[in-house]
């Protein structure tokens, strides 16, 4: 057979392989080069002059650089010498193949050159007769040719920290994370979540492949250069590999986040998955309470009038012991003119109910906290788990999901301070909220921190590109006494306009606790500025605020639990918390204001660990997860409004019809 037929079925080969990711493995190049000599049939490599036929240095090199060239295919070797072409050239293309693919890969193929032998040579003879010799030949492709040192021991590195996230990181472990961040509890979760999914596919293929450590390293030389090949080395291989190493999963995670997260940052859900719930079930059944899991909202007619401190006619007629209708009746209304409001404490109006017969309360803006929900079991009749007598509980607004203050908290900024400036938008646009200090320092993303003052801008969305259509800002002074007097100037600026739809902003300040927001409606044009409000501090509070054209002060009514803010509505019962009814006193007072029409829009919690009766402590981890996932169902009837703690200063304005009309404010 003439070997010009073999050299070309080599050079099509591998124009063949070219299509793939090449790789070369670790034979010896002398070693190799010796095998094919030694592979020939007897007869079939005569001697020509001092060496024989088939022993020339053309080939030689390109055996060494090519020969032992593969890629992967179904996670199998495929050599240059894979050919079918008969005859004893046949032998040695197997014996090659066989001899390659049984090493295991280096790295990726590189050549010095791009072209690797000849496909001629002519020898002119003593005669002067030309002979023509025939070689391996191949071109190679341009990204394998003079590959650093660098680089190859970088794809190594790769490969090797691959195999070891697959061997060591658990199918379960991924799980678990990827459940987190679905759920919204891990910190930029999203940001890794392709990456693990990714790594997650591929952590299956390997579990399914042979054991021996040959196919595995092919199996990672395929798949190096995946998005989920370094996993290991990343902030979220740390967390996976802890989980996996059985590390405690709250630990893990804090561990996660001590990394990525602001050191105020606070994570805005419990760390549930799948597997803790069932073992917490598991829990539930054998201590007998499983069906006093499952809660709802309460309604009048659960309420004995024994624990209302007022109610009206309609609220009493339904519920239980009705005593109280009877004793209203009695109630003389005399009514008399609207004075201005008085200030009383809760104890002192505590006295008074008895002679109202209607109230009505203001629901002002930033009482959103304060919005609540009396619950109750579902089944009657199940066993009381619960530190008081009766199995009713409460539980308080928690997920206020379109609250500026509540955004700044999942993005990392610090909600604390003396004085909050917030802004919130609604598109991709890069807006940036400024604010100008009495000594004329301006704070913004250029400045984003005064450390005299304590000013400190701690979110900037949007910047660069727009990654989110629902971005905030936030600059916070953590306490008065280092602020600046005088006045303050807070500006808005469109640092890049990219998109012409939901445009306008809104600008949110707390001061020692209490929320205004201001809003502007309209585009703000590319590199604008737009003025918000001017302040004054005078060293211990705000003294003033004025509010520039064309912005709204958000002090106007919102729907809000299907009632509106900033407006007087109606309370069809006042009660206390279920810890102080039938005259127990267990755990802080709380003071309920239960609105007429008032409905929580979503699920809540029914169960906390702190309500949990004697002797369940040891059961906390188990109740936490379950309270979170066992929550009461959407109620058009419920007993919702509004719940001032005993322990916390606060306030409300309320409007009273009895023997006498008064407006009151009411201080707790």
């Amino acid at each position: 057979m003439d070997f010009k037929v073999f050299g070309k079925a080599i050079h099509d080969q591998f124009e063949k392989m070219k299509k793939h990711d090449l790789f070369r493995v670790d034979a010896g190049k002398k070693d190799t080069w010796e095998m094919y000599l030694s592979s020939f049939p007897e007869g079939t490599n005569p001697i020509y002059k001092e060496r024989t036929e088939h022993d020339c240095v053309c080939c030689r090199h390109f055996i060494r650089d090519v020969g032992r060239a593969v890629f992967i295919e179904n996670n199998n070797l495929v050599s240059i010498w894979d050919i079918n072409i008969g005859g004893y050239y046949q032998v040695v293309a197997d014996a090659m193949a066989e001899w390659v693919k049984g090493h295991a890969i280096s790295g990726p193929l590189s050549c010095i050159t791009i072209q690797v032998g000849a496909k001629e040579t002519l020898q002119k003879l003593e005669n002067g007769q030309i002979l023509t010799w025939n070689h391996f030949h191949a071109e190679v492709p341009k990204e394998h040719v003079g590959i650093s040192q660098e680089t190859l021991s970088g794809a190594r590195a790769t490969k090797q920290v691959f195999k070891r996230g697959l061997d060591e990181i658990s199918v379960s472990a991924i799980d678990i994370v990827l459940e987190l961040i679905d759920q919204k509890s891990l910190y930029k979760g999203d940001e890794f979540k392709e990456q693990i999914d990714v790594f997650s596919r591929m952590k299956k293929e390997y579990g399914k492949i042979d054991d021996a450590a040959f196919a595995a390293d092919i199996f990672c030389w395929a798949r190096y250069k995946s998005k989920g090949a370094r996993i290991r080395n990343t902030v979220v291989g740390t967390l996976l590999q802890d989980i996996s190493d059985g590390v405690n999963l709250d630990g893990a995670v804090s561990s996660y986040e001590a990394k990525v997260a602001p050191t105020n940052y606070k994570r805005p859900t419990a760390l549930i998955t799948k597997r803790m719930v069932d073992d917490a079930m598991k829990t539930i059944d054998a201590l007998g309470i499983k069906q006093s899991l499952h809660r709802r909202y309460a309604v009048a007619e659960d309420l004995s009038v024994n624990n209302v401190l007022f109610a009206d006619r309609n609220t009493a007629k339904v519920m239980k012991d009705d005593i109280l209708g009877s004793l209203m009746d009695e109630v003389r209304t005399e009514p008399k003119s609207y004075s201005k409001v008085e200030e009383i404490s809760m104890d002192n109006f505590m006295k008074l109910i008895p002679t109202i017969t209607q109230m009505e309360v203001m629901l002002e803006n930033r009482h959103v906290k304060n919005l609540m929900s009396i619950t109750a079991p579902s089944n009657d009749d199940s066993p009381n788990i619960l530190k008081w007598d009766n199995n009713f509980s409460w539980s308080y607004n928690g997920d206020l999901t379109d609250s500026i203050r509540e955004k700044v908290k999942r993005a990392g900024g610090n909600v604390e301070g003396f004085l909050r400036v917030s802004l919130s938008w609604f598109n991709y646009d890069d807006l940036d909220i400024h604010v100008r200090e009495p000594g004329g320092n301006r704070i913004y993303f250029s400045n984003p921190r005064n450390v005299i003052t304590t000013g400190h801008l701690d979110v900037d969305m949007n910047a660069g590109c727009g990654t989110t259509r629902d971005p905030v800002e936030n600059i916070v002074w953590t306490g008065n006494s280092r602020m600046e007097r005088g006045k303050y100037e807070v500006k808005v600026h469109n640092f890049h306009r990219r998109e012409t739809s939901k445009v306008g902003f809104v600008v949110e300040m707390e001061i020692n606790g209490n929320v205004t927001t201001y809003s502007y409606d309209r585009a703000v044009g590319d590199s604008k500025c737009v003025s918000v409000i001017d302040f004054d501090f005078d060293g211990s509070k705000v003294t003033s605020i004025s509010v520039k054209k064309d912005i709204q002060g958000m002090a106007i009514s919102q729907d809000l639990w299907n009632v509106q803010t900033e407006k007087f509505q109606k309370v069809s019962l006042a009660t206390l918390s279920p810890n102080h009814w039938d005259d127990s006193r267990i755990g802080n007072k709380h003071y309920f204001f239960i609105l007429d029409g008032c409905r929580n829009p979503g699920r809540t919690r029914g169960l906390y660990n702190e309500f949990l009766r004697t002797g369940l402590e040891k059961h906390r981890k188990v109740f936490e997860v379950l309270g979170s996932k066992t929550k009461c169902e959407e109620s058009d009837s419920q007993l919702s409004g509004l719940g001032f703690s005993s322990t916390k200063r606060d306030s409300i304005i309320c409007k009273v019809s009895g023997n006498f009309n008064r407006m009151l404010k009411i201080n707790f």
